[in-house]
């Protein structure tokens, strides 16, 4: 069977569109009917995405960390004791595709790793967007890493020892351990997710930290190329 794991605090507001773009992956048929359970860390919360989780016939785990590492680890050893042969990782506030899980366990790797797109970019200015979609790079044997769109075999997961527990950069550390062990990784630009440009950040340095660091760098930028401009009227 394949599993996917996703971390969450307090994320009853987006989770549930993000299960129901699972179970339409779960139901490619080019998984031949291959069972697909998704397993949600439920990290700390304190609203109602346990509820949502059972709406969506998701299997729900607690936990009390505030750490997405430690999240993302107990959702994965969760779905290895289920038996998942493949586990899928995303993000509570993202999208997966139709194809998701049927390209990523049937490309013949190790592992996968994917990129992202943003459905709504909310109040960024458009030169945070052009910023990104210039650093994004979605194309074949890209090297970007995003939890929210990444898989591995359970056997290379197993080899590395899994996720660590860091409050972020977990999926990073993760992918370098499978590196160092020698497993192949398929760095592809598709399928892509889309997921959310929000600005409360569940975890420090996370893809939310990474927008408002590029918005201050872009807003940075202009304030220091506006005096030339300037002058040069």
């Amino acid at each position: 069977m394949i599993a996917v794991i996703v971390p969450a605090h307090n994320e009853a507001a987006d989770i549930g569109r993000c299960l129901e773009s699972i179970t339409v992956a779960a139901r490619h048929p080019g998984l031949r009917g291959e069972p697909v359970v998704a397993v949600v860390a439920l990290d700390a919360c304190t609203d109602k995405t346990p509820d949502v989780c059972l709406h969506h016939g998701a299997v729900a785990i607690s936990i009390e960390a505030r750490c997405v590492g430690v999240a993302r680890a107990a959702a994965a050893n969760h779905a290895l004791g289920l038996g998942a042969r493949w586990i899928a990782s995303t993000d509570a506030d993202t999208h997966v595709p139709s194809d998701w899980l049927w390209k990523q366990a049937n490309l013949g790797a190790d592992a996968f790793c994917g990129v992202v797109e943003v459905r709504d970019w909310l109040d960024y200015p458009a030169a945070v967007r052009q910023a990104f979609a210039g650093r994004e790079h979605a194309r074949e044997g890209h090297r970007h890493i995003h939890g929210a769109n990444m898989g591995v075999s359970a056997a290379a997961y197993r080899e590395v020892g899994g996720f660590p527990p860091l409050v972020t950069g977990e999926d990073v550390a993760l992918v370098q351990a499978l590196q160092r062990s020698g497993a192949l990784i398929a760095w592809r630009a598709r399928p892509v997710v889309t997921t959310s440009a929000r600005r409360s950040a569940r975890a420090p340095h996370g893809f939310s930290g990474f927008l408002r660091a590029l918005e201050r760098e872009v807003l940075e930028a202009g304030a220091t190329l506006l005096p030339s401009r300037e002058l040069a009227r």
